[in-house]
């Protein structure tokens, strides 16, 4: 998939670029590029691969680096941000569970 796939910037959300492939009641799966702020979803939990790249994703209180072939489970509720790239451009195949109401994105300071 190609950076012009994925398709533009979504606003107030950093870098974040985002491709919706599978869409159900139940879930959601996506491609994502870019980075995105510290935030948390209330309702839906988070699974994301990485597809390319590396970088520095934060997850809670911690700091983590994450490389192509990674595995991260976000809990609802839980600060959440990434990526800050270190090589190559950060990309991850994002699965929502239940999908993301509108508007469940609570940024962090």
């Amino acid at each position: 998939m190609t950076d012009a796939d994925i398709g533009a910037q979504v606003p107030n959300l950093g870098t974040l670029r985002t491709k919706s492939l599978v869409a159900t009641p139940s879930g959601t799966i996506a491609v994502q590029a870019g980075n995105v702020p510290k935030h948390t979803h209330m309702g839906s939990d988070e699974i994301q691969y990485v597809i390319s790249g590396s970088g520095t994703f934060w997850l809670g209180s911690e700091q983590r680096q994450v490389h192509a072939g990674d595995l991260i489970v976000i809990p609802k509720g839980t600060v959440h941000a990434g990526s800050v790239p270190t090589s190559g451009e950060f990309k991850v195949l994002a699965i929502k569970l239940p999908p993301q109401a509108p508007g469940d994105i609570q940024l962090v300071p």
